[in-house]
Order: structure tokens, then sequence, then C-alpha cells
């Protein structure tokens, strides 16, 4: 995945699924190892990391399978699975053009008819964002999980990668400079936040991206997650 060339979204993001991922790469900076951390003296003391935050989106870690169409109650619920333990590892090394990310994750299912084996497989997403709403690339992947007869509980893991151009994902000279520098007690710029200016605020969206992971929904297991 390169931001290089981008795509329009196949999966909808919602309106709070899109604010939520903004506040995650803005908040994030705030943060430490590596993070952006502020302090209030002498203003930021850390640039954060240029590596792509590894999340699952609301609404996409946790996936429920009816046993029959166009029901929703309890008791037509035939498998239920969540994403978890979403890990990432990022390629950082100075001098490389290029942040490769590799994200590993585990899907915990249970299903209500233990009766027989089975071999059920989810279908996943893995997007790569920018700016917390913008789609730069997806691929899709699936998790085999098999049930031995008599066992309620199943469970897989899944992988998904990452690659985005170190530039892109670097904050500009200027911005860096407005951030670092150095702030003293009753000079004029002593009680402004470097984060609050519209061109800092820009600059930190445009340079953020995001590995997201979540379970290719249908509409009606979209709907349903949004109504738990």
């Amino acid at each position: 995945m390169t931001p290089s060339a981008p795509k329009s979204a196949s999966f909808r993001l919602a309106a709070p699924l899109a604010a939520l991922a903004l506040v995650g790469a803005l908040g994030a900076c705030k943060g430490g190892g590596g993070e952006l951390v502020v302090d209030d003296s002498v203003g930021v003391t850390a640039l954060r990391s240029p590596c792509p935050l590894v999340e699952i989106p609301e609404m996409t870690g946790d996936v429920t399978q009816m046993a029959a169409p166009g029901r929703t109650d309890a008791g037509a619920i035939d498998v239920t699975a969540s994403i978890t333990n979403l890990r990432g590892t990022c390629n950082d090394a100075e001098g490389q053009a290029q942040l490769h990310t590799e994200a590993t994750f585990d899907v915990f299912a249970r299903r209500s008819d233990t009766r027989g084996a089975r071999r059920v497989v989810l279908p996943y997403f893995s997007a790569v964002l920018r700016g917390g709403n913008v789609v730069i690339a997806k691929r899709l992947g699936s998790v085999t999980l098999d049930f031995a007869d008599g066992q309620e509980r199943a469970q897989a893991q899944g992988r998904a990668a990452s690659t985005v151009d170190r530039a892109e994902a670097t904050l500009p000279a200027n911005v860096r400079k407005i951030l670092t520098k150095k702030r003293k007690a009753g000079e004029a710029d002593a009680a402004t936040d470097p984060l609050a200016l519209p061109e800092v605020r820009t600059a930190l969206a445009k340079a953020s991206f995001e590995l997201v992971v979540g379970f290719q929904l249908t509409d009606a297991q979209l709907a349903y997650n949004a109504t738990r």
C-alpha cells in the first residue's frame, strides 16, 4: 500500500468513524515515545514518529452472523467474532525512503450450535487513511476459523501491511520550527498553543497516516453493530 495513488473508498467511513480517526491522529501527537510532547514553558520537546498509527475503526472490530436472514434477535445468532490484540511494527530506520508497517491481530470466535466440525471464513479489510478520513489504499483478506465437533470457540490470526513514503509522513521544516520553538513566559506567543494554529493542524493531518483493520461487514452487520 502506498499513498501515491489515492483510491475511492469501497467501504463507508461513517461520520463518527471519520471523526474518531481524526481525533486519534491528532490526539496521539500529545503522547510519549516519540510523539509530540508539549511543555507549556518551552513548547514541543519531541516530534512524533512518522510511522502510521495502527487501529481498529469504530464498529468494525466485531461481526455477528445470523442463522436466519432478516432476524436480529439473540435467538438467531449463529457466530460472533472479535478482532483483538492488534499489534504493529514499523521500519522507520533513518535513511529509509519508505515506511513499511506490519500488523498482526487475533480473531476470537464463538458459535451457538456446537454440533459437528465446521469451518467459518470471515473477510476483513486493511486500509491506509490519511488525515483521518481519506482512504489511500485498501486490501481485503480473510481469516479461517475451524471449530471441532462439540467445540464452542475458535481463534485465528490475521495480518496486514502498509507502505508509506517517509517524505509524505514528515512534517515540513517550517511547521517543525513552529512546534519546537522555545517559548518564554510573558512573550506574546507564550500563551498560544502551536497545535491550535490552522497551518499546524493542516500539516499534522496531511502527514498523519493510519493502518486500520476491521471486519468487512455487510450493511446488515454494520447496522447491527450500531445498535449494540
